[in-house]
């Protein structure tokens, strides 16, 4: 391995690595962000990048974050009586729960639900339980989001490294 395919090779995995970050992180294309490093690494090394077969199989994992995101946070939410309001609240507590770290963002999705499903005339006990089905929805889809993540770093990873020293 040359010292510019080493450099190359960092520069994806620390890319890939701010990708899984934002597999949690709102604002951060998680999945899509791992995506565009290992097509970038191809364009630029060829053959020593990741097979076609490689990027194809990483494209679907990317859709299935995606896909399992949503799903989880609408299911989750629904199951528990959440509203598109509830849906947008936690969105918010999310993002403001960024501000005050690690315990902001456990906590701020459900707040965020709560008060805007409260602030749409329903009762305190309804609404917190929304307010758990988004939190709960979201907690599911980050943790699907995260599993699909490692599954792209490592799969690149494997693919990269046995390509480069196979030939």
């Amino acid at each position: 391995m040359s010292i510019e395919q080493i450099v190359g090779l960092s520069i994806a995995i620390v890319v890939m690595l701010v990708g899984l970050a934002g597999s949690v992180l709102p604002g951060i294309p998680g999945a899509p962000l791992i995506l565009a490093a290992a097509v970038g690494h191809r364009l630029y090394f060829g053959h020593a990048g990741p097979s076609t077969l490689v990027l194809g199989l990483l494209a679907g994992l990317t859709l299935l974050s995606i896909g399992l995101d949503y799903l989880a946070t609408v299911i989750g939410a629904k199951k528990l009586g959440a509203t598109w309001r509830g849906m947008v609240g936690a969105a918010i507590g999310t993002l403001v729960g960024l501000v005050f770290g690690p315990a902001g963002l456990l906590v701020g999705p459900f707040v965020g639900a709560t008060a805007l499903e409260m602030l749409s005339g329903r009762d305190i006990e309804s609404a917190s339980r929304a307010g758990a089905g988004a939190f709960i929805g979201l907690l599911a889809g980050a943790v699907g989001k995260v599993a699909c993540c490692l599954s792209m770093i490592g799969l690149f990873l494997f693919d990269v490294l046995r390509r480069t020293y196979a030939g």
